[in-house]
C-alpha cells in the first residue's frame, strides 16, 4: 500500500458508499493506520481511501494523543457525514500526506456534528471540535474528491513549501505560488 500523490486523477473521484464491511475492508483499514504512523515529518493524522486509490468512501483518523500503553489511537470512519457545523470558523495551517512539503492556511468549523459507521458496522453520532473536528473536515474533503488546495484556492489563501529546520530545530517555510 501506497499514497497516491497530487495531481493523480484518483485524489479527486467521488467516493461511493461502503456496502458491507468484511475482512478485506478491515484489513485494509489496519494497513492504512500502519501506513499512516510510519509519516513524521510532517506526522501523519489522518488517511482517505482515495490516497490509497480507492474508491469507497471511509478513512482514518489519529484520535488520542499517546496514552500509557503505546502510540496514539486511531479510529475508523466508514460512509461519514457532516450533520451539521458551527458558524464559527478557524485558519488552521494544513498539509497533506498526498501532497509532501505543501502547505496552506484552511479555514475550517471549529464545531461539527457527524455521523459514521466503526468497524464493527455500529452507527456514530458524535459531536467534535478542535483537532479531530479538522481532520475529519480534510478526509471527508478527500472523500468528495476535494484537495486542501482547493480550499485554499477559493479561500484566496497562500501557500507554502516546507523548506527545512533552522538551527534551532524550528521549521522553515517560504511562501510559493502553485
Amino acid at each position: 500500500m501506497h499514497i497516491v500523490k497530487a495531481p493523480d486523477p484518483r485524489l479527486k473521484i467521488q467516493t461511493k458508499p461502503v456496502k458491507k464491511i468484511n475482512p478485506a475492508l478491515l484489513q485494509t483499514l489496519k494497513e492504512m493506520v500502519k501506513l499512516t504512523k510510519t509519516f513524521k515529518e510532517p506526522e501523519g493524522v489522518g488517511l482517505a481511501s482515495t490516497q490509497v486509490g480507492l474508491d469507497e468512501s471511509f478513512f482514518v483518523a489519529k484520535n488520542l494523543p499517546a496514552g500509557r500503553h503505546g502510540g496514539p489511537k486511531f479510529i475508523t470512519v466508514i460512509n461519514p457525514k457532516v450533520l451539521s457545523n458551527s458558524k464559527r470558523t478557524k485558519k488552521y495551517f494544513e498539509g497533506c500526506l498526498s501532497s509532501p512539503n505543501i502547505w496552506g492556511e484552511v479555514r475550517r468549523h471549529t464545531l461539527i456534528k457527524v455521523s459514521y459507521q466503526d468497524q464493527t458496522g455500529k452507527l456514530i453520532i458524535s459531536s467534535l471540535k478542535g483537532v479531530l473536528a479538522w481532520i475529519f473536515q480534510h478526509e471527508i474533503d478527500h472523500l468528495n474528491g476535494i484537495l486542501f488546495q482547493d480550499r485554499v484556492l477559493e479561500q484566496k489563501g497562500k501557500f507554502y513549501k516546507y523548506t527545512g529546520k533552522d538551527k534551532t530545530g524550528t521549521e522553515i517555510f517560504e511562501e510559493v505560488t502553485l
